[in-house]
Parts: C-alpha cells; sequence; structure tokens
C-alpha cells in the first residue's frame, strides 16, 4: 500500500516512463518491524535493500547495493528520504553528476540541525534538482531556506479509493467485533500514534467532559498506550483501544465510526505536517474535527470542523454538536468524500508528480 503512488506513476506514465521503486528489505519503523512486502499485480519494478541503523531513522544508511542501482543510467531520481539525515545524504553522494535528483520533504518547523546534519542538508540541496512537498507550512518554511531556491511543487498526500470507501457493512462487522451494539450512540474515533503530539491528553479531557452519550475508538500504538488504558478503565463499556490493526485493516475501522478527531497539537520540535488520517476518513464518508495545528486546516477547509488546538470548551462544543446532529454527520460526510475523490485520489497525485517530473527534464 506505501507503493501505490509509485505504481500509479508507472501505469500513467506506461509507453513514456519505466518506473522502478527502491525499497528497504527490513526496517524497525516507528511503531513496528516492516518486512518488505511484495504483490505480482505491481506495475512498477521492485528493488529491495538491505539498511542498517533504521531506528531512529536520522542515521539509517543503505547498503552498498543501492549505489548500484543509482548508477544504472536512471533519467530521474525522486527521492522519499529527508535530505538532512544519513540516507538522504547518501543519495545524494552517490548520485552521477548530471541525473537529475528531487527530495521529498515534510519540515514543517524551522529547525537548525546540529552537525553533521546540517552539513548533510547543504549537501544534499546543493546536489538536487528540485524539491516536492505536501503542505503549503512546509513550502513556506523552506522556500528562504538556504538551499531550497529550487524548483518546487506543492502535491498533498494520496487516498487510495478502491480501499478507503463508505462500507456500512464493514463498520457493522467491526463494532460486533467491539461487543459493541451496532447502532445507536455514536463512535467517536481516533487513527494514529499514541502519542503527546497527537493531543491525546486533550482528548482524554473532552471525553471526560461530554454531557452527550459516546463511544470512542482508539486505533493505533505508542508511548501513551498504558496511559490511555489507565484512563480508558473508568469507562469499561464505552472505549476500545485497538493497537494491532494492519494498515490494510484501516479501512473498516474507519468505518466503524461516526466521527474522527484529530487533536494535533504543536510542540517545540513538531507540528501535524499533513494528517493521512484525514484524508482516509473523507474518503470513508466519516465526518472530521481538527485542530488548527500545522496544515490540517488546509487539508480539512470546509469539509469538516477546525477547533483551536488548545481550545478545550471548543473541542467539547464541536463534538457535542456532531454527537447531537445525525444530518449535520451526514452533510460533513458527503463534503469529505467529495473533496476527497477531488483533490486526493493516486491518480491525480500521480498525474501533478509526472507534469512536474516533465517540466524539470524539458529545462
Amino acid at each position: 500500500m506505501n507503493r501505490q503512488l509509485v505504481n500509479e506513476i508507472a501505469r500513467l506514465g506506461k509507453g513514456e516512463w519505466e518506473v522502478t521503486a527502491v525499497a528497504p528489505l527490513f526496517m524497525y519503523g516507528d511503531l513496528r518491524p516492516i518486512h518488505l512486502e511484495t504483490d505480482y499485480k505491481e506495475i512498477c519494478r521492485l528493488q529491495a535493500v538491505p539498511v542498517y541503523f533504521s531506528k531512529p531513522t536520522h542515521i539509517l544508511i543503505y547498503d552498498w547495493r543501492l549505489k548500484e542501482i543509482i548508477n544504472q543510467g536512471w533519467d530521474l531520481v525522486h527521492c522519499w528520504e529527508e535530505p538532512y539525515i544519513f540516507a538522504g545524504g547518501q543519495v545524494a553522494w552517490w548520485m552521477p553528476d548530471k541525473t537529475p535528483l528531487i527530495y521529498r520533504t515534510a519540515q514543517s518547523l524551522s529547525k537548525r540541525y546540529p552537525p553533521p546534519f546540517n552539513w548533510i542538508e547543504k549537501y544534499a540541496m546543493n546536489r538536487a534538482t528540485g524539491w516536492i512537498c505536501s503542505g503549503q507550512i512546509v513550502a513556506e518554511n523552506l522556500k528562504s531556506r538556504p538551499g531550497y531556491s529550487l524548483p518546487m511543487q506543492l502535491i498533498p498526500l494520496g487516498i487510495d479509493v478502491n480501499y478507503f470507501y463508505p462500507n456500512r457493512d464493514a463498520g457493522l462487522k467491526i463494532r460486533r467485533l467491539l461487543t459493541w451494539e451496532e447502532e445507536g450512540i455514536p463512535v467517536i474515533g481516533y487513527l494514529g500514534r499514541l502519542i503527546p503530539e497527537k493531543g491525546l491528553n486533550l482528548l482524554m479531557r473532552v471525553l471526560d467532559s461530554l454531557q452527550t452519550p459516546w463511544r470512542a475508538l482508539f486505533v493505533g500504538t505508542g508511548t501513551m498506550e498504558s496511559s490511555l488504558r489507565r484512563w480508558a478503565k473508568r469507562y469499561p463499556e464505552q472505549v476500545r483501544i485497538c493497537t494491532n490493526v494492519k494498515h490494510g485493516e484501516v479501512p473498516q475501522y474507519l468505518n466503524a465510526m461516526d466521527i474522527l478527531v484529530a487533536p494535533s497539537q504543536t510542540m517545540p520540535n513538531w507540528r501535524e505536517q499533513f494528517g493521512r488520517m484525514l484524508i482516509e476518513a473523507f474518503a470513508c464518508g466519516v465526518p472530521v474535527i481538527g485542530s488548527d495545528s500545522g496544515e490540517i486546516p488546509d487539508v480539512i477547509q470546509d469539509a469538516g470542523l477546525v477547533v483551536g488546538e488548545k481550545d478545550e470548551s471548543g473541542w467539547v462544543a464541536a463534538i457535542s454538536d456532531l454527537l447531537n446532529s445525525a444530518s449535520q454527520r451526514q452533510e460533513l460526510a458527503h463534503k469529505g468524500l467529495e473533496r476527497s475523490h477531488t483533490f486526493y485520489t493516486w491518480p491525480i497525485i500521480a498525474k501533478q508528480h509526472l507534469q512536474f517530473f516533465n517540466e524539470l527534464l524539458d529545462n
């Protein structure tokens, strides 16, 4: 599923582009160990490369096999490694001189990196031909940064509407699995990492303050799992915490929700860079409430509700309004579904990538 963009680029570019994806054979990942999964239906060619020191990803490095692949005479290389980390610098170091190199970056805060990361970023961007980001805040943050005065394209993340779509039966099945009655009290859903930055402390306080009956479904893993479970003991019939949901199962769990909340909180070293869960909920016809952290307001626009990230009473009011109004939930569900199909499907996103690549090659 993480190679859907690459495969869509290969499908749209058939006859003009030959596309190869290079992926780690294994890495520890943020949430769980990840082994490379292959699919015989893929359109792109897939090359597996061992990586080392993949936790944390800042010091991840690729095996020498990557150098062999990079030097196979490509017309363009698109790198989904940040230009300031070891792997991003590795790609720049091994690139042939005249091959265009395009980075994808998500630096939503203006940071001063310590050595050697600042040296790596300077070297990588001096070698780059252009860069892509997924949000306006990242674009604004980087456009004046040394090394980023290159051709840039703002292209959002995408969604596969063949996986993420309204499916009432799938949602009811999950509710039965969770031992909830299928209908009745609305379900407030959270999808993402269980970490402070995602606003879980605020969300627990908000749920404590609600006067309208509610149920809450948390899907994800992270360092706050134990504290979340301690809090959930107060609500044994109302709260479910699911930490073993695979990516391919996410659409079913989204369809079990009546509302998705994304109360992300800006931190000194982090703010929301996009919010993939927002467009996944849109595509499943689930109304969304998000904070005003980072890129969330621009992703949601008028297709959901935006509440100040520190506005606890505002969150109580927004959730209460949706819990009490099935018609408002239905209206937002329709707007979100329309927005996902208008802006965020993989064919739309892949077309924007190909247009940018062709522009760079034509110049």
